[in-house]
């Protein structure tokens, strides 16, 4: 008998408000033990203060948001266990890299004899070495991202969370931050609040869309983009053979968008996986001489997040 996902992070019918303003409204959703989070909508959706209740910084006018177990206020309970990198995380300028991570580990309640080789530790996971005697002041961009990553991962945070983690970052980099994100992953839980949906997609297992201080809708990654019931194919040529396509078996619905010429298929998933899928469907079409000019699987979140959100 499967035993039931343990949930690291748990928010609780939460409402908050700021004034008149209601930023979140009765939102819940919870997040699994060792998975990858994504907190996803548009600008004012109430993603910052969902997360901003998650790491404590905010107290929730109703409802309970719970870390491992805990009221995310229990500040001492949670050192050392719950980890934050906010967007616009500053380090001190005149400080050097190496005293500013030992002085973060010692906040985080590590041993003063383990606090150095923790810190050395956390720099060499993010390739930062060789900058321990630099100053905080001279570092690039990205360098400074590194290191407040690696104050992020000091000791073993069971929980990391990460606000906008490659924002302002020129792709290169942003894709070396998302790689040393990943190496975390099934290691802690993460929860990333991120505009960029092509990062989350590629990271993430599970989201959630918040749209003007609701769920609008939450679920594994898969369920949320369709990537496993959806698949859609680019004609070249028509009509199409509809009633046949519809009755292939696990199919449940075929629409063909004219304009695009674009064919969207949905199916059980008792009709097997997408490639079996797609494979019937090409079967179906070319025996009809059709052309086909593309195949691709799922909605993709992006556009998943532009129905469900204004």
């Amino acid at each position: 008998m499967d035993r039931p996902p343990v949930f690291a992070i748990s928010v609780q019918s939460v409402t908050k408000r700021f004034g008149s303003t209601v930023a979140l409204e009765e939102v819940s959703f919870d997040v699994e033990a060792g998975h990858a989070f994504g907190l996803i909508g548009p600008n004012g959706a109430g993603k910052t203060t969902a997360f901003s209740i998650i790491a404590g910084y905010l107290h929730p006018d109703s409802g309970l948001g719970l870390v491992l177990d805990h009221d995310s206020r229990a500040i001492d309970v949670l050192k050392g266990r719950l980890a934050v990198l906010p967007q616009d995380a500053l380090l001190p300028s005149y400080e050097k890299v190496g005293e500013f991570l030992v002085h973060m580990a010692r906040l985080q309640g590590i041993e003063p004899s383990k606090a150095e080789g923790c810190a050395r530790q956390s720099l060499q996971e993010v390739d930062g070495a060789d900058w321990w005697s630099r100053r905080c002041g001279k570092l690039s961009h990205g360098m400074a991202k590194r290191v407040a990553l690696a104050q992020a991962f000091l000791g073993t945070p069971e929980v990391v969370l990460l606000d906008e983690p490659t924002a302002g970052l020129d792709p290169r980099i942003a894709f070396e931050i998302r790689s040393l994100v990943k190496k975390r992953k099934g290691k802690c839980t993460l929860v990333i609040s991120s505009h960029n949906l092509h990062e989350l997609e590629e990271i993430c297992d599970a989201a959630a869309i918040l749209d003007h201080g609701h769920i609008v809708a939450a679920g594994s990654m898969v369920d949320l983009t369709a990537a496993s019931r959806e698949i859609r194919v680019v004609v070249a040529s028509g009509p199409l053979p509809m009633d046949k396509l519809r009755a292939i078996p696990g199919i449940t619905r075929a629409d063909y968008t004219k304009s695009e010429r674009t064919l969207a298929v949905h199916f059980e998933p008792s009709a097997g996986d997408a490639e079996d899928v797609i494979g019937q469907v090409l079967s179906c079409l070319l025996a009809e001489k059709i052309r086909i000019s593309g195949v691709s699987k799922g909605r993709g979140l992006e556009q998943r997040v532009m129905e469900l959100t204004d």
